[in-house]
């Protein structure tokens, strides 16, 4: 359904990225409400001080959560500068949208706080086979996060409240299509460029280093020529993961589960349907939506009177490309393929019924469903390893959530060694010599950034004593002690004499190469013989044709009133590149239906800025400060 959007989401969302660089970071719970407001003030909103520690701890939420959902992701990412002022200007935007929220009397309904609870994954893992919740589970959830289940609750209701301050400006927002396609023909322009690079390494054979550049250079970097600090740890793991793994699970309550749930194991219901759209366009006055529902109606009565001619009338009068062709057909699709008001139209259908008109964001549809596919029930030997794994799951998460506590309390209590806790609770004290301060690749629970954060700790280094237990994913505590410490040095030049000569060489190559380029391109400029440049070739935002970055830009951006235009490019350690603009063209023509839909992604975009026009006006009204330097860019 709706493929036009599908084909060209790619280049619409590089267009959201560029009109848009949002700094929308998510917390955990705790981020949000264990504020400790002990440290140097960082920021403040409407008097109110947000302190460094919990600057501190929202990061360090927020990192711990982004690295349970992308177990893969590189933790240099979530340490740098700029990851961690993000952090901050959404800890500052949480403060604001609660104030606003409060000022503005929004509340969010003990219904809605419900339906959100209940779609929360992790609350419904925590299900019996019945459907009941797991009361008990529940709170040691939130328990664990410092909070009884009434504290979490008020955070979420909060939570929801805040969303609210900037649902009605998205919601109202609209752009001309006049506006629209200006901005995207200006944006999806074509230029004909040619270039001729000066890549780096074709200089590096051109450098000549005498042994006083090596040390002139080594003396003026050593910052570059450290080692890490470092440190040889022991530590000791509690994981509902292994916990699972040791589960042995009785027969009859694995087939107790089957009978419970052999409809849910067989798998989702699917549904064949047909539909019959008439977009809206974007913009469109109250009026002129009315027409087209008045349209829709008409071909309502007429389908409706003639169940049969479905298929010609959607081949006739819908506009949805990607089904008209088709008769309307959508073929066979499950819940959460389609947008909600569409799937519970379908769902709600007999085979053979037409809906009545259902208005979705892309216009008015009239549904008929075609047939309905009910997967064969699954015998109890086809499921068993599920059901098993599902079972040892919550078991384990039970497990975990029963001597967390006392994982905690041991490690904390008997602090000058690790083996106590490990004996009482039949775990394995692991060791790893020469770790790093810095998160690195590889490095499993040890590559947490909270945990490191008190590893490396004066305290612990100094007292060597185990660390309070840190929460590294979910259903994981890690503690541990430094064993051996390490201080960073300046590694002697005699050491790290070629890795010095290899960074030199590359700086220096990197300068003749843009030496050269800019001796060329003043050449060319003047009039020059114009030959070592590539053919001639055609690129734009959603066709680069494997240009990057700062070339493409710089060919999208050059003045072209006057053409052929010569740019220089520097390329930092890769070299230079000369880029030649000879002509500018307007965009390919859109399929009309494709246009449209454009139109109206540009009105979201549009209301996403005005969203973010009155959140800055909320900063001001709220006299926000943050005291902390945003990182420069490209460090």
């Amino acid at each position: 359904m709706f493929d036009s959007i599908r084909n060209h989401k790619k280049y619409l969302m590089g267009f959201l990225m560029i009109l848009i660089i949002p700094s929308f970071v998510l917390f955990g719970i705790q981020g949000f409400t264990d504020r400790d407001p002990r440290g140097p003030v960082v920021a403040t909103v409407d008097g109110v001080d947000i302190s460094s520690q919990e600057w501190d701890r929202a990061h360090q939420n927020e990192s711990r959560r982004l690295r349970d959902e992308i177990p893969g992701l590189d933790p240099k990412l979530l340490d740098s500068e700029e990851a961690r002022y993000a952090t901050l200007e959404q800890l500052v935007r949480q403060r604001v949208l609660a104030l606003a929220a409060q000022k503005l009397n929004l509340y969010t309904s003990d219904q809605r706080l419900a339906r959100h609870l209940q779609d929360n994954e992790t609350i419904a893992s925590l299900r019996r086979p019945d459907g009941t919740l797991d009361v008990d589970a529940y709170r040691q959830l939130v328990g664990r996060q410092g909070m009884t289940t009434e504290m979490f609750e008020a955070q979420v209701r909060a939570d929801l409240s805040q969303r609210q301050v900037l649902r009605g400006v998205l919601d109202s927002g609209f752009a001309p299509q006049g506006l629209a396609k200006v901005s995207l023909d200006a944006f999806f322009e074509r230029r004909e460029i040619r270039v001729a690079r000066f890549p780096a390494s074709e200089f590096a054979g051109r450098v000549v280093l005498t042994d006083a550049d090596i040390e002139s250079f080594y003396n003026a970097n050593q910052a570059l020529f450290q080692s890490e600090e470092q440190a040889d740890v022991e530590y000791l793991v509690l994981d509902a993961a292994a916990l699972q793994r040791s589960i042995t699970l009785p027969e009859a309550d694995v087939r107790a589960y089957y009978e419970q749930n052999a409809a849910r194991l067989s798998g989702n219901e699917e549904r064949r349907a047909s539909h019959i759209l008439l977009t809206v366009p974007a913009g469109a006055s109250a009026d002129e939506k009315e027409a087209v529902r008045q349209q829709a109606a008409a071909l309502l009565a007429q389908v409706r009177q003639a169940p049969q001619t479905f298929a010609a009338v959607a081949r006739a009068s819908s506009q949805d490309p990607g089904s008209a062709a088709n008769g309307g057909d959508l073929d066979f699709f499950g819940r959460g393929a389609m947008v909600k008001p569409f799937e519970d139209a379908v769902f709600a259908l007999r085979k053979g019924d037409i809906s009545d008109l259902v208005e979705t964001e892309f216009g008015f549809h009239i549904i008929q469903l075609t047939d309905v596919k009910a997967p064969p029930q699954r015998s109890f030997e086809e499921v068993r390893a599920e059901i098993e794994a599902d079972l040892k799951k919550q078991q384990a998460q039970r497990q975990f959530a029963d001597i967390a506590e006392t994982f905690s309390n041991l490690v904390y209590e008997q602090g000058e060694s690790l083996q106590p806790a490990a004996e009482r609770l039949k775990l394995e004290v692991q060791t790893v010599k020469g770790l790093k301060r810095q998160p690195q690749p590889g490095a499993g629970v040890l590559a947490n950034e909270r945990l490191l954060e008190s590893l490396f700790s004066r305290a612990s280094i100094e007292s060597k004593r185990n660390i309070e237990a840190v929460e590294t994913a979910s259903g994981q505590l890690v503690s541990a002690r430094v064993v051996q410490h390490s201080s960073a040095r300046t590694l002697p030049l005699a050491e790290v004499r070629d890795m010095v000569r290899t960074r030199l060489v590359a700086q220096r190559a990197a300068e003749l190469a843009r030496e050269a380029g800019e001796q060329q391109l003043a050449a060319w400029k003047a009039g020059g013989d114009a030959a070592g440049l590539s053919a001639p070739v055609t690129v734009s935002r959603d066709n680069a044709q494997g240009f990057t970055g700062p070339v493409l830009n710089a060919a999208l951006s050059a003045d072209a009133r006057q053409l052929p235009v010569w740019v220089g490019v520097p390329q930092g350690e890769q070299g230079y590149t000369v880029v030649q603009v000879l002509k500018a063209q307007p965009r390919q023509s859109s399929d009309p239906q494709i246009a449209a839909q454009e139109v109206q992604q540009f009105a979201q975009w549009v209301s996403a800025l005005e969203a973010d026009a009155y959140y800055q006006s909320l900063k001001d009204r709220f006299k926000v400060q943050i005291k902390v330097p945003a990182p420069m860019a490209g460090r």
